[in-house]
């Protein structure tokens, strides 16, 4: 009986220790998720940060020159924020921003339609902020100069929640990146 009680008292301890790590934990990442850890919002971000980026809508990494403008906001318990970049590309012309067969691809702004469009306004929801006043606007957006490669969009129900789209302005080599989720 006495060895069963000492058994017992280990057994408890453990488990309090068990809780108090635990609790150690989860405290740790409730406190990392509210107040977005340690990003630096503001801090423009390398060459090597944004190549994903041209490489996703298959134009390649290798033709950047410069990141001008990047935000990243701090990210909510849900994953909740927005990055955004304005890279200078060394070169960049219209003939090569085109659709397939399926209608995959680029599409001019003023174009846009369907869920597309309202990808668009997704980002345009966004846009306003002080933060990322080098975003272009709704009149450039959805002008005839603009292109728009989507690389994901999600909704959930009918409420567009997620949007990942790329812009790019060849007149001025230019290249917009947005990825934005409530």
């Amino acid at each position: 009986m006495k060895r069963l009680l000492e058994v017992g008292k280990v057994l408890l301890i453990l488990w309090g220790l068990l809780s108090l790590i635990a609790t150690v934990v989860f405290v740790g990442i409730a406190a990392f998720a509210l107040w977005g850890g340690s990003q630096e919002p503001n801090k423009t971000a390398s060459i090597n940060d944004v190549q994903f980026i041209l490489n996703r809508c298959n134009l390649g990494g290798s033709r950047i020159e410069e990141v001008l403008h990047s935000y990243r906001s701090p990210i909510a318990m849900r994953g909740d924020g927005v990055d955004a970049h304005a890279i200078r590309v060394s070169h960049l012309e219209a003939t090569e921003l085109t659709r397939d067969d399926a209608g995959s691809g680029w599409v001019q702004g003023d174009q846009a339609d369907g869920v597309l469009k309202d990808a668009i306004e997704f980002v345009l929801g966004w846009a306003h902020q002080d933060d990322i006043w080098w975003f272009p606007n709704r009149d450039e957006l959805t002008s005839s100069e603009m292109y728009v490669y989507s690389w994901s969009i999600h909704f959930e129900g009918t409420h567009l929640s997620a949007a990942q789209l790329i812009f790019v302005r060849p007149k001025d080599k230019m290249v917009f990146y947005f990825d934005g989720k409530t």
